[in-house]
């Protein structure tokens, strides 16, 4: 729910600021009050999330930044962003809407207002999750590069992925999110890469020769001896299938088509 500022209530009537949240009889979070813009948005935690948002198997913590996701992207989407307007720098508007959502996290006691920093790499380590904020023109970001395996075994974390679609118009901007994905660390992987492997070593029983010559035509970023010795690991432990396209350079490409057509067993459709 989105209340005009002039609606802003007091400390004194329950409001945004010194208030408490305190549980209603339907046993949900009471409302919590957030200043964004011009507008104060009102927050609370919502009930169990719907078949068509599948957490059940997640921590309880990852399942409460999910859920924050969907409300977020919901009023972010609509209100207009003058601080927005005219900017055409895409990591600018990604920065934006980051640490918008991160602040909502934090507003409502889910994080810690430090949370996530440059030298731990992403930006939710107490959740072992990163947040992608990309448009929907070309979306795909980059990710530190911590082993040639992430290609294969998947980045080591989870990720949520925010899609946006930026209109200016008549002096207003105004941005919707296309999709809002949560992608587990298992399925972050390089799709044509564990495709390529799986089939090599489930469907067509491949020997060791065949794995290395597979790496180091896909040009897998190692020496051959590492490669070599990669390919009688994966003999024994073939690679899950992966979603993410991940382009090789100093930091990992990683491109989200697949993820935001959507349909993947194992990734949520936030939004």
């Amino acid at each position: 729910m989105i209340r005009p500022r002039s609606a802003e209530p007091t400390a004194g009537d329950g409001g945004c600021f010194g208030s408490r949240t305190t549980t209603g009889t339907d046993g949900l979070a009471s409302p919590r009050r957030v200043m964004m813009g011009d507008c104060i948005i009102v927050m609370r935690h919502i009930g169990p999330t719907s078949d068509s948002c599948r957490v059940g198997a997640l921590s309880g913590s990852v399942k409460r930044i999910i859920e924050q996701a969907k409300v977020f992207a919901e009023a972010f989407a609509s209100m207009p962003h003058p601080d927005l307007l005219g900017v055409t720098d895409g990591k600018a508007v990604g920065t934006y809407i980051e640490l918008a959502f991160k602040k909502s996290l934090s507003d409502i006691g889910i994080i810690e207002a430090t949370e996530g920093n440059a030298a731990k790499g992403i930006d939710l380590p107490s959740f072992n999750t990163d947040l992608k904020v990309t448009s929907l023109k070309q979306p795909q970001s980059s990710s530190p590069f911590a082993s040639f395996k992430q290609k294969i075994e998947g980045l080591g974390y989870d990720l949520i992925v925010f899609v946006y679609v930026k209109n200016d118009t008549e002096g207003v901007c105004n941005v919707r999110f296309e999709a809002v994905r949560h992608v587990p660390a298992r399925l972050t992987a390089d799709f044509q890469t564990t495709k390529g492997l799986r089939r090599l070593i489930v469907d067509e029983g491949a020997n060791v020769d065949d794995v290395f010559a597979f790496l180091v035509e896909k040009n897998i970023p190692a020496d051959e001896a590492s490669l070599y010795d990669y390919a009688e690991h994966l003999l024994k432990h073939p690679p899950e299938q992966g979603y993410l396209t991940i382009s090789n350079a100093l930091q990992w490409r990683l491109q989200y088509s697949r993820v935001v057509a959507g349909g993947i067993p194992g990734v949520l459709e936030i939004v």
